[in-house]
């Protein structure tokens, strides 16, 4: 062999010497020193049993804890360790069947294997929890498991606070990188989503060692790969929760939302969507059956009306006219517009006004005249500086935009809508390539196309009273021990309105406001002691072409000089906005700054809205059908389960007799013949395994 061959066969025999010793140490290192590796691979010989932490904390602005934890038991099961388990037992203190009883099993090992604890029944009752305790020797393969579940003090913030649920596949599916396990359970909606990073805290694992029957002996490596449960982080929120009581409580049978924000720093004071649900309602083992229950609800409590539902402003977006009218020139506060009923201006006779007569801007405001916005507004479009409407609306509407209309504005609850400000290819569109400012004269007075959220409407408010600035609304003010996420960077930033807009045009409008409440459409809501300035509005709305009863609006702040709250309220079809939207809010804002109603009168209106039903008739209608229907369905089901129990009775004594005695079975008494009485039936499916085989022996004796 040449020399050439002898040195290549030595390098290959090195070669393959190295890859040996590799693969060897490997080995070793896998199975012998590697105590990590060596939990995967012994894990049918390991429980591993999860510590859930606490979950953060939420305050309110006063410190008031308005969610945090209490401590409820899961029932959970590793399925192959359940032989000898009295299933029936386990059944009846459930109260399901045997076939529940298998399905769910065969569920839980398809998600998470046999040898791997899952929850079988979450969130246990103290009375199921006790009943089970007494009995869980009976049980092998079942523990009962503590889990920390949230809690609401105060019953309120529904809407505001959400909720948390199980995870399901789709969502481990879409958050396989961040450490979610099937049975925890994540923040679905409003701040316990938006926070969740934040509120969830970090679990902890305890791993004990188990022997060749599955019981355990101790905690395994003396506990040195337990890890342990962080709690979730608190956060400090802007809510005043007595205050959202109140509003929550005068919302109580009526449809609609109210926001108030401090104007100084956007933090949201509260946050109403009316119908609102107890929050609790959606945190025990019921909570299935109660979230169909609201989701066939023809209110939708689910939906935030606050964020999430988009309306025509109404003759509170005059405001926003009214300013860019004064920016622009093209009136001021002492032009005069008269009005003999209607507006003259596009030859249609509307938009209609309410009070005949001749205003200047400050009783233009506080009557609400249209004819005299709608002149204003015909006037900004056809301006001769922008060459045409068309351009004028597009001048309109970057105004507009700047007080954070027609757009997100960011708010820490999920699910905000941008609200809608129609440009001048909409309309060209619209009225085959025609373009006129009589083509969108409503949207003057905030009908037509123009469309807001409450909580845009509110911070228009909250602009007006800061002449022309704002800070994007929030409720989470801080987050214990620091904000590692950078959660709250954006609410520190100070936003302007168009720059082109003069201090004289705001203090011109807040005049004209303080006038609605004084002496105008909401003079039934002044305030004793307390300079509100305000604006009514009152919004046409149909439903499929059917004329309804108008939504109530209400937009404010006070008091006038360094201003401490901005509101906006609607009541959905409940009239006018001096009727409902206006007197509610000055009783909102009574509470916030006087913490108390003060005086008879005041007094007897709070009782007067606390106990007024304004809920829509339409939505009245659709009530009584679900009612009705509920109600024919529950009187069915009593009756089918007390032909059950009938049976059942029947079927247990013959049962135990057989169970106690051991005589040959007894037959069961045969059906009597048709003879126009009811017969008790019932279907095999609810028996258990048991009692259907002693059935169907005892047909064959």
């Amino acid at each position: 062999m040449s020399v050439f061959n002898q040195s290549r066969s030595g390098v290959i025999k090195i070669i393959f010497g190295i890859i040996f010793i590799i693969i060897i140490g490997q080995l070793v290192n896998l199975q012998v020193l590697s105590k990590k590796y060596k939990i995967e691979a012994d894990n049918n010989a390991i429980y591993r049993r999860i510590i859930y932490p606490d979950r953060g904390i939420i305050f309110d602005r006063k410190r008031r804890a308005i969610l945090e934890n209490t401590i409820t038991y899961d029932l959970v099961v590793t399925p192959n360790e359940t032989k000898g388990t009295d299933t029936l037992g386990i059944c009846n203190l459930l109260n399901i069947d045997t076939a529940a009883y298998r399905k769910r099993m065969k569920d839980l090992i398809f998600k998470n294997g046999s040898v791997r604890p899952s929850v079988f029944e979450p969130l246990l009752t103290p009375e199921m929890y006790a009943k089970l305790y007494e009995n869980m020797y009976k049980f092998p393969g079942f523990i009962l498991s503590d889990r920390s579940v949230r809690t609401y003090p105060y019953n309120t913030g529904a809407a505001v606070l959400g909720y948390t649920s199980e995870v399901d596949t789709a969502f481990l599916r879409r958050h396989k990188d961040e450490g979610y396990e099937s049975g925890d359970y994540v923040g679905l909606t409003g701040l316990e989503r938006s926070y969740e990073k934040v509120l969830m805290g970090k679990r902890g694992v305890k791993r004990f060692i188990r022997d060749n029957k599955g019981r355990i002996q101790g905690p395994f490596e003396k506990g040195e790969f337990d890890t342990t449960a962080v709690a979730g982080k608190n956060l400090y929120s802007s809510i005043d929760v007595e205050l959202q009581k109140l509003g929550e409580k005068l919302m109580t049978n009526k449809v609609g939302s109210i926001v108030a924000i401090d104007p100084r720093t956007g933090g949201i004071l509260c946050m109403i969507s009316a119908p609102t649900y107890d929050p609790n309602y959606l945190t025990g083992n019921q909570r299935k059956k109660h979230i169909n229950e609201m989701l066939l609800d023809p209110r939708l409590p689910f939906n935030n009306r606050a964020v999430g539902t988009k309306y025509s402003p109404g003759s509170t977006f005059k405001t926003v006219s009214g300013i860019i009218g004064l920016t622009e020139g093209v009136i001021n506060e002492q032009t005069t517009i008269s009005c003999s009923g209607y507006f003259p201006g596009c030859g249609t006779g509307k938009p209609k006004c309410l009070d005949k007569g001749t205003f200047n801007f400050i009783d233009a405001v506080a009557h609400s005249d249209n004819t005299y916005f709608s002149t204003v507004f015909k006037k900004l479009l056809e301006q001769p500086k922008y060459g045409g409407p068309d351009s004028g609306l597009t001048v309109f509407n970057k105004y507009v935009t700047s007080f954070g209309m027609g757009q997100k504005l960011g708010i820490d609850v999920p699910s905000e809508k941008r609200g809608n400000l129609p440009t001048s290819s909409f309309y060209k569109k619209k009225n085959g390539g025609k373009f006129y400012a009589c083509n969108l004269i409503s949207n003057a007075i905030g009908q037509g196309e123009v469309e807001t959220t409450m909580l845009q409407l509110a911070n228009v408010m909250a602009i007006i009273a800061n002449k022309g600035w704002y800070y994007t609304p929030h409720i989470i003010d801080s987050i214990e021990n620091g904000d590692e996420f950078n959660l709250l960077d954006n609410f520190k930033i100070k936003h302007f309105s168009d720059k082109r807009i003069p201090e004289s045009a705001f203090l011109a409008v807040q005049n004209g406001m303080q006038a609605v409440v004084d002496y105008g459409t909401g003079v039934r809501s002044r305030i004793p002691d307390i300079v509100m300035c305000g604006k009514t509005g009152t919004v046409e709305n149909y439903d499929h072409g059917v004329k309804q009863q108008d939504h109530s609006f209400f937009g404010a702040f006070a008091p006038k000089q360094n201003p401490q709250i901005a509101i906006a309220v609607i009541c959905e079809n409940a009239g006018q906005g001096a009727w409902a939207a206006a007197p509610i809010a000055s009783l909102m804002v009574e509470k916030y700054l006087k913490d108390t109603i003060r005086g008879n009168e005041r007094q007897a209106m709070l009782k007067e809205f606390e106990n007024k039903n304004l809920i829509p008739a339409k939505m009245r209608k659709q009530i009584a059908i679900m009612d009705s229907i509920k109600q024919a369905r529950e009187a069915r089901l009593l009756e089918l389960e007390r032909e059950k129990e009938a049976l059942d009775t029947l079927e247990e004594d013959a049962f135990d007799d057989t169970l106690i005695n051991n005589p040959k079975p007894r037959p069961i008494a045969p059906k009597p013949a048709n003879n126009n009485k009811k017969v008790l039936t019932t279907s095999a499916a609810i028996l258990t395994d048991e009692r259907k085989n002693f059935l169907k022996k005892n047909a064959k004796a």
